[in-house]
């Protein structure tokens, strides 16, 4: 878990953070250095639900809360992604939004 140090204003509209995080969560970046999605889950505001289904509910579904479905259509992978703290587990979802606009326009088209 980490913190901000410092905030700073840019001059093209950016903000400039100085940022502290643990080593271990350092090296879960593997070194990428671009692409860096930052959030705190303090401002996480939408409850959800796990399901659990099969013998002894081996099998679990993170669900999609309703007001998150729309035009929620895809076919393929989703990157996902553990994190872990000494409390907590977040699981993170990637959904390529090109490829669902893609998808949706075959759908349509097959059924014309």
């Amino acid at each position: 878990m980490g913190r901000i140090l410092g905030i700073k204003a840019n001059k093209k509209e950016n903000i400039l953070l100085e940022v502290e995080i643990s080593y271990e969560e350092f090296l879960q970046l593997k070194g990428h250095i671009k692409n860096i999605y930052i959030f705190s889950e303090d401002c996480i505001d939408i409850n959800s639900n796990l399901s659990q289904r099969g013998k002894n509910d081996a099998t679990k579904y993170f669900l999609i809360p309703k007001n998150l479905r729309k035009g929620l259509r895809f076919v393929g992978s989703v990157k996902c992604k553990k994190l872990e703290t000494e409390s907590k587990s977040f699981f993170v979802y990637v959904i390529d939004k090109i490829n669902m606009r893609f998808i949706e326009f075959i759908v349509e088209f097959n059924f014309i």
